[in-house]
């Protein structure tokens, strides 16, 4: 696990709580509808947090398993009886069990690894998706605000707030990471928030097929 990392999302969550309420977010729910259209019964989340969006697919009749690093975030998810499968640690750790999944649906994870861990979180999640199985990933984008802003540790990575460095995707980026998927569909979604403030991330998603 992660020691760094872990260390972060605990104290954050510890300090701030429902950090974005418990509303799931756009993206979320874009990809429910893609998958329910696809007659997909099961997910997998990556860094389901304290699992606003795996409420989203457990209450649209998903059966749904999260993995999330920070222990506290778990803690809030059974405080709010979001009754789903969780996991404890990394996904760098993958896999916890045996399990192929029908689906993947990861928010907002990817772009926090370096360049030398995305491949191993993709291959990770590759191996646990069943042929034919559909992924739904969404990551920051170069529009975003913050892009450009603090350190820059590799090519389109920023460290914009001490602790949490970021990767930019661009949209050839994005694909290259997935070359080996069937790519559906790429795009720009605009996702709202109010903590801090109200702001709007604009970031890209990608939709694939195994």
């Amino acid at each position: 696990m992660n020691t760094s990392q872990k260390e972060y999302w605990d104290k954050r969550y510890l300090d701030e709580g429902v950090i974005w309420s418990m509303e799931p977010c756009k993206s979320a729910l874009m990809a429910r509808d893609k998958f329910l259209d696809l007659n997909i019964h099961g997910v997998l989340i990556p860094g389901a947090g304290y699992g606003r969006n795996a409420r989203l697919f457990a209450d649209s009749g998903f059966e749904v398993t999260g993995i999330e690093i920070s222990g506290r975030a778990i803690e809030i998810a059974r405080e709010n009886n979001i009754n789903i499968k969780y996991y404890h640690g990394s996904i760098l750790d993958m896999p916890f069990d045996t399990l192929i999944y029908d689906s993947i649906f990861c928010f907002n994870v990817l772009h926090l690894f370096p360049a030398c861990e995305r491949k191993k979180v993709i291959d990770r999640l590759n191996k646990q998706l069943r042929k034919g199985g559909y992924g739904f990933f969404v990551v920051m984008s170069e529009f975003e605000d913050s892009f450009g802003k603090g350190e820059e540790l590799e090519s389109n990575t920023f460290e914009p707030r001490k602790g949490k460095p970021v990767h930019y995707f661009t949209d050839s980026d994005l694909k290259d990471h997935f070359q080996g998927f069937h790519i559906i569909e790429t795009g720009i979604i605009e996702e709202p928030e109010t903590h801090g403030g109200e702001h709007i991330h604009k970031c890209r998603y990608i939709m694939f097929k195994k």
